[in-house]
């Protein structure tokens, strides 16, 4: 409880400094993060990367369900949070920029990654940023992979349209601010 308090509180604080780059005033709700988890067919994934992984809210609901072999990428830009993920999370890597993807999943010795979930606030971006983040999923994510977004908003159902395959849309009202879950899958060739 306590831990999940000291959570919320530098969530805000985050928040409150870099509103454009956090996206929420709180963490990822258990609601929300289930969501983001249960398109997934956990016992087919051996590459996953978590992009905006904040305080690990969704990170801790997917060691319920990976399995022992799956490795795990986490991408934090912000450097405290990013420490605290990888004190909480030490069998995962940690990288800072996710706009560096590809090189990332490269150094780690994969050729494509299973599944990529992710919290970024994309609308928040400015555009080149956002298109190079959308580009950067597309060559690291293997074809038929699953691309798992949430947002506050469906202002980006048109773009991410145009790249993948939406398979399905989920409306979490029991996250702080209601967020939209995308399930989208990589075209094949």
């Amino acid at each position: 409880m306590l831990s999940g308090l000291k959570d919320q509180l530098l969530f805000l604080y985050k928040f409150m400094r870099a509103p454009k780059q956090i996206g929420s005033v709180t963490p990822s709700s258990v609601f929300l993060a289930k969501k983001m988890l249960e398109s997934v067919p956990w016992g087919q994934v051996k590459n996953v990367a978590e992009l905006g992984a904040g305080t690990g809210a969704i990170t801790k609901q997917m060691n319920n369900v990976l399995q022992e072999e799956t490795q795990v990428m986490l991408f934090e830009k912000d450097s405290f949070l990013r420490g605290q993920l990888i004190t909480r999370f030490p069998d995962y890597t940690c990288h800072e920029d996710a706009c560096m993807l590809q090189s990332s999943v490269q150094s780690e010795g994969i050729n494509e990654l299973d599944c990529i979930l992710s919290g970024l606030p994309f609308f928040n971006f400015p555009e080149p940023l956002r298109e190079k983040l959308i580009q950067q999923i597309q060559v690291s994510l293997k074809p038929g992979g699953l691309f798992i977004a949430f947002q506050y908003s469906q202002q980006m159902r048109k773009r991410l349209n145009q790249q993948f395959d939406i398979e399905r849309i989920h409306f979490v009202p029991l996250n702080v601010p209601p967020a939209f879950v995308y399930v989208c899958r990589k075209r094949l060739p």
